[in-house]
């Protein structure tokens, strides 16, 4: 299974901000979607229910889906438990906080940071932030991330630089 992972998107109509085209082409590909959080308004959330099944929770800039997504999320993929949070709180003490927080998930994807992350928690757990397609604050790059997960393993977990399609 290929998921698609994002986080922090902060579309906003009218704006002419849009994901990159080499996310489009992923979403393509991809078998699922997750969004951390920060859409901003519904109807990117609307679009992207179009390419494939989405799993996502609700981030701090997402007043306009209030009501329509969870804080958090626990799902299956493939045989790997997955947990998702928009903020995971700081850098320091995360791999506690999540391993306390979300005790029987593999992976833990999250957001609010823009800065991505790709790396072991506790007990092999996986913190993975795919940073911002279109929001890159102090980061060097846009990113995404991609998760490979079959048979109850994660086969892969990349975190994508990307730079954004000009309109």
């Amino acid at each position: 299974m290929r998921a698609l992972v994002l986080a922090d998107t902060h579309i906003r109509q009218g704006r002419n901000r849009r994901l990159p085209d080499v996310v489009y082409e992923e979403l393509d590909r991809a078998d699922v979607i997750l969004h951390a959080g920060d859409f901003v308004e519904p109807e990117l959330l609307d679009e992207l229910r179009g390419f494939a099944p989405v799993h996502a929770v609700l981030g701090n800039n997402d007043h306009a889906l209030v009501g329509r997504l969870p804080e958090t999320d626990v799902m299956t993929l493939a045989g790997v438990p997955v947990a998702m949070v928009h903020d995971s709180g700081a850098r320091i003490g995360r791999e506690r906080r999540m391993a306390r927080r979300f005790p029987g998930a593999r992976v833990v994807v999250f957001g609010h940071s823009h800065a991505p992350e790709n790396r072991a928690g506790l007990d092999g757990q996986l913190l993975f932030n795919p940073g911002s397609p279109t929001d890159r604050r102090a980061q060097p790059h846009h990113t995404y991330g991609v998760l490979e997960l079959d048979g109850g393993e994660v086969i892969s977990h990349t975190i994508v630089s990307v730079e954004p399609s000009r309109p």
